[in-house]
């Protein structure tokens, strides 16, 4: 990688982190955005690029801790460019070893002239390597800082889990893993894929107790994958399967997940039915429906159908229609901030007090839909107890349903992300 195209990427990279911090879009999608538009790049410049986005994301809280040791001016009152390119600098001295220092702050001197704040490359420069020279001597004040984590995330995980799972939990969001796939069973064999994905240059494992699951890394852009174009497979947590092959849909069934969007989970039940029955993947825009009626496309499944439909109101046609209901859940999100890295710092407490109750809103709605005898599958990818077991326990004194399974799932614990299931089956007879 030439001097010119770090140049070019460090700027890439700067814009995308304000996508994010100023223009309020979510990491993974801006990330993804720009590594959708400049797919020319090389490999090294985007696993360079989505490196130092993700990386600065995530330890922004740190970042801005070292930052305000060394700097007079509060990290708050810089210039936005300013202080997008102080982090991603830091980021670069702290967790890029390859980078010689000296090239990271000279490298930041010339992108911040390139944005037209030529009058502070002196503080730039001399923020910078004062870093540098001091950064072994910083000492942090408590986990909140240490793992770039708000001190309410903290408290709550150390409250519900102790201080051991708390602090596992706290570490893993910064473990690299694999991205799994689940494999599109009624087109392929998982051996057969995993040979045709080898084949195009991805390395390839599985994943232990799952049959249509397989975890792969080191490829370049997945999109570009003739395997993924042709709907062999389908991007998918391991958690989110569990949650499918929970609710067990049988051949013929009807089921209804009620939040599918982008449909992973709808798909994965369409495919346990082996072509049979129906699954109605339903979400709440236009734009979400889209998505799914994408991947549907793509995987060509015949036995599934997108639909728009708020989940919290009624849909009078569909009560006691369903053999399944999925219903995977808006939620606080904090089981997966191994993947968006942003979400905590967006989350608030009151926020997951308002997503508690529209979650017990969606269940009061769409356990209607569920038949005697039916199953409702009630999940999210979150780690927060009074929205799982909590939320469960209130919905289980009010409904005639009897609980089959309950399974929390912790990152850091468990081998992959804080995700929540409950297993619920409706009387025969209210």
């Amino acid at each position: 990688m030439t001097d010119r195209g770090k140049t070019d990427v460090r700027a890439l990279a700067l814009e995308v982190l304000l996508e994010v911090t100023e223009r309020k879009e979510y990491s993974h999608l801006a990330l993804r955005g720009a590594l959708e538009k400049y797919q020319y790049l090389e490999k090294q410049d985007r696993a360079f690029l989505t490196r130092l986005v993700e990386g600065t994301v995530e330890r922004m809280l740190e970042l801005d801790y070292i930052i305000g040791c060394f700097s007079r001016t509060p990290v708050h009152k810089m210039k936005p460019v300013i202080r997008g390119i102080l982090r991603m600098s830091v980021y670069q001295i702290k967790y890029m070893d390859r980078i010689p220092d000296a090239a990271v702050c000279n490298e930041a001197v010339k992108l911040a002239v390139k944005k037209g704040f030529s009058g502070l490359r002196g503080f730039v420069n001399g923020v910078l390597r004062s870093i540098v020279r001091g950064l072994g001597e910083v000492e942090y004040p408590g986990l909140s800082v240490k793992y770039s984590t708000p001190e309410w995330i903290v408290r709550q995980w150390t409250q519900e889990y102790g201080e051991e799972l708390a602090l596992g939990m706290l570490e893993d969001q910064y473990a690299e893993r694999p991205v799994t796939v689940r494999v599109n069973l009624h087109r392929i064999s998982r051996e057969a894929l995993a040979e045709r994905l080898t084949r195009e240059g991805v390395s390839v494992r599985t994943v232990d107790g799952l049959d249509c699951a397989l975890a792969i890394s080191g490829y370049d852009y997945l999109a570009a994958l003739p395997s993924f174009q042709e709907g062999l497979f389908q991007v998918q947590d391991v958690s989110s399967m569990l949650a499918v092959l929970a609710a067990a849909p049988r051949p013929g069934d009807y089921c209804i997940d009620v939040c599918a969007a982008p449909g992973g989970k709808s798909l994965h039940m369409a495919d346990l039915m082996n072509g049979t029955g129906m699954v109605e993947a339903r979400d709440l825009t236009e734009y979400k429906v889209q998505l799914i009626e994408e991947n549907i496309a793509r995987s060509r499944m015949e036995n599934i159908r997108a639909a728009r439909q708020d989940a919290t109101v009624l849909d009078e046609a569909s009560v006691e229609k369903a053999d399944v209901v999925l219903a995977d859940l808006p939620c606080s999100g904090l089981g997966v901030l191994n993947k968006k890295r942003d979400l905590k710092y967006r989350m608030t407490p009151k926020q997951q007090e308002e997503l508690v109750m529209l979650q017990r809103r969606i269940l009061e709605t769409v356990q209607r839909y569920v038949k005697p005898g039916g199953v409702l599958v009630y999940s999210t990818c979150t780690v927060h107890r009074e929205e799982n077991e909590g939320n469960t326990a209130w919905f289980l004194e009010r409904f005639p349903f009897v609980l089959k399974e309950q399974r929390q799932m912790l990152q850091g614990r468990d081998p992959w992300d804080g995700f929540y299931i409950a297993k619920m089956e409706r009387k025969l007879h209210d």
